[in-house]
């Protein structure tokens, strides 16, 4: 796997699987214009884990939408799976800060969601849901801990439990393209470490190419194989680094002083692009 860096000189690989090539994105016109990216260049291979961090209204989440066409550009270009965003259907799996589920529906019927909307999986959910697509589901439930509670609803699990279904909804249509924005940002510390662990278990066999949003940098450095970080106003990636560690990751690898001098590096880099407070 590639380690791509930003910028013109980026080394362009066959697996470029994400690109943004001098984007920006501005909102209204003249006086009340607002430029909210700045020009940023990115790729990011397939099958790769790249994490973005910065303060907050640095543009992470912007990256998120324009990568799935959520939103355009004002300028330059995206590209995904070779075409420009939008041309060509990709599998997008998605998980939030806020897992949202159908409090009508069984922990396993949300799960199943995607395989109900997401082509061509949709073509066959009438023959499948109580068969092989419930079996996918029941696997994927037992994979993040969760053996045995398809048949509950969304209101009698826990919020790492949600969380965990989060997680099996965003995977469970096998995403070329899995789109993490903050996911373990509401939970305590233990949880959110557990749910790092599930995640990097999850990528280590699944393998989709992954963007997470976080504002956590033990967690950038556990998860990612690349962390970029970004300063704010217009936001932009202003440092594009490999993480040094060997997988499998464990918590006790977050305490050394290698991985700490990793984090302040990120948070060092993170103060000094912040913006400067006009004075009067």
């Amino acid at each position: 796997m590639s380690l791509a860096t930003t910028g013109d000189n980026q080394p362009r690989t066959d697996e470029t699987f994400v690109e943004l090539e001098k984007v920006t994105l501005a909102y209204g016109r003249g006086d009340k214009k607002i430029v909210a990216l700045g020009e940023t260049s990115l790729r990011v291979d397939q099958g790769d884990f790249v994490a973005l961090v910065g303060p907050s209204g640095c543009g992470k989440s912007t990256i998120l939408k324009l990568v799935t066409g959520l939103i355009n550009a004002t300028n330059g270009y995206v590209y995904v799976a070779g075409r420009e965003v939008g041309a060509a259907p990709v599998r997008v799996g998605m998980a939030f800060q806020n897992p949202t589920m159908l409090p009508w529906l069984t922990v396993r019927d949300n799960v199943m969601m995607p395989l109900k909307i997401v082509p061509p999986f949709r073509q066959e959910y009438q023959s499948k849901k109580k068969t092989e697509f419930r079996d996918r589901a029941d696997a994927l439930l037992k994979e993040v801990g969760l053996a045995g509670f398809g048949d509950k609803h969304p209101w009698q699990l826990s919020g790492g439990m949600l969380q965990r279904a989060s997680l099996c909804r965003a995977l469970i249509h096998e995403p070329q393209l899995l789109m993490l924005d903050e996911p373990f940002g509401a939970l305590d510390q233990f949880t959110r470490e557990e749910l790092w662990a599930v995640m990097q278990d999850l990528w280590l066999k699944l393998r989709p190419t992954v963007l997470l949003v976080t504002h956590d940098l033990k967690e950038a450095g556990y998860l990612a194989n690349r962390i970029c970080v970004m300063r704010s106003r217009p936001g932009q990636i202003i440092d594009d680094a490999p993480v040094p560690f060997a997988r499998p990751r464990t918590i006790d690898m977050s305490y050394t002083p290698e991985f700490v001098s990793m984090t302040q590096r990120l948070r060092e880099l993170i103060v000094s692009a912040r913006p400067v407070k006009e004075t009067v």
